[in-house]
């Protein structure tokens, strides 16, 4: 089919690309100059494991393409709308100016008959507000939302746990056919497909979002608890987890989930309740980002206690800058922000980060980063785990010890052996444990 894709930031890119790589012929759309002339050089902006390879092949076989011009959408038979929404500037709810812009670019170049089919997270009732300005053009509007992980976004796309399918009555046989056979290669794997009304789909990533956010505070707090009570809640949570109705997955506690999404979609579902007079239905919310936030602060507390609270031009070495693994994606990380506040507080903060670098410099050209993780560790007092990459968890705690000032670690991810790392000589402190 011929495609159209508006936005290539992280979502936009992924979903063009992975489209390109079922088949479909697919022109992606952005006002970043420098970011189509990138992507059409078959170079990715952002670091994200497998897409290189489907970017380039894409471009090489002449289905995928990049343009600033909406006019080259015209031949379209789909147009995805995957721009961001981030939280407004001045208030907790998401910002659809992005949104707004691409219905506004597509419409003067979309052919009558043509589905838009949104995918970027946007609050409960934007879909049915978007579908009465396109319908007098001659255009149907489904919500199909996206529901990617960072580090996994191109398995995400091309083999999706569901598919969901938000939809106007009117005209639902129609569109639910036309996103069939968008997706008819993922469908033949017995992908489960919903079909819903416009506010249940986009009610899904919201509610999504907000349950996994729910999820990983609720460790966090219990990590509060064992930390004064002596509890190991890395136990706590092999325990619980193996009850079916809890499982085990999003139950690490350690300095709290940031991102691009799960951050600024739960404030955002929580203004929007607001606006629906329904506020007190997701009022815990506001606590989940509390228990989030806190737990930076607490390895910041831990860092300067380190210190018998004198921080000041003592070198502090921090391990990983983007918000998860697998990602150079520093949008809201915690470990950037712990990385900013210790500097705040006079410490000669060392960063280092096998792919978010060049971003965090960007951002922060005030903090120091080193070439290498030998670097970062050399000299160090104190040695921060802020972000999970795997190397990070196969330091050797002996050779690591050699290589420090003085041999104190606060593991911020609760990824480090505390038995191993004590016996070779550390002072090891986990995040409830």
């Amino acid at each position: 089919m011929q495609l159209s894709v508006i936005g290539c930031g992280y979502l936009g890119a992924v979903h063009a690309a992975a489209m390109a790589s079922l088949g479909h012929t697919v022109v992606g759309i952005d006002v970043d100059v420098a970011k189509v002339a990138k992507l059409s050089a078959g170079e990715t902006p952002f670091f994200e494991p497998g897409l290189d390879e489907i970017l380039k092949a894409g471009i090489d076989s002449g289905r995928l393409s990049f343009s600033t011009d909406y006019a080259a959408i015209a031949d379209a038979d789909v147009h995805f709308i995957g721009v961001g929404t981030p939280q407004r500037r001045d208030a907790a709810g998401a910002d659809m100016t992005y949104v707004d812009s691409a219905i506004a670019g597509i419409l003067p170049h979309a052919k009558a008959g043509s589905l838009i089919v949104g995918k970027s997270t946007v609050p409960v009732g934007t879909a049915a507000r978007l579908a009465e300005i396109v319908r007098p053009k001659g255009v149907r509007l489904v919500w199909n939302p996206e529901f990617l992980r960072e580090g996994f976004a191109v398995k995400d796309t091309v083999d999706p746990d569901r598919l969901v399918y938000g939809v106007d009555g009117d005209t639902r046989d129609e569109d639910v056919a036309t996103l069939d056979a968008v997706y008819a290669s993922i469908l033949e794997r017995d992908t489960p497909r919903l079909v819903t009304d416009f506010a249940t789909a986009e009610l899904v990533k919201a509610a999504a979002n907000s349950f996994l956010a729910t999820k990983i505070s609720f460790i966090n707090a219990m990590a509060e608890i064992a930390e004064v009570t002596g509890a190991n809640v890395t136990e706590l949570a092999d325990a619980i987890g193996h009850d079916e109705r809890i499982g085990r997955k999003f139950l690490n506690a350690g300095i709290g989930f940031g991102g691009g999404c799960l951050p600024k979609d739960i404030r955002a579902f929580a203004a929007r309740a607001e606006e629906l007079g329904k506020g007190e239905s997701v009022a815990f919310l506001k606590q989940v980002d509390e228990i989030n936030l806190r737990r930076r602060e607490r390895v910041v507390d831990l860092v300067v206690d380190s210190f018998d609270g004198q921080p000041y031009g003592r070198r502090v070495a921090v391990l990983g800058l983007a918000f998860k693994p697998d990602s150079d994606d520093i949008r809201d990380s915690p470990a950037l922000d712990v990385a900013v506040r210790l500097k705040g507080l006079g410490a000669k903060v060392v960063s280092y980060d096998p792919q978010a670098m060049e971003t965090a410099r960007r951002a922060h050209p005030q903090l120091t980063y080193a070439d290498s993780l030998d670097e970062a560790l050399t000299g160090a007092e104190t040695v921060v785990v802020a972000t999970e990459w795997k190397q990070f968890k196969q330091l050797d705690a002996t050779e690591t010890a050699q290589k420090v000032e003085r041999a104190v670690v606060i593991d911020g991810r609760n990824i480090l052996d505390p038995d191993t790392w004590r016996e070779a000589g550390w002072t090891y402190t986990g995040m409830g444990r």
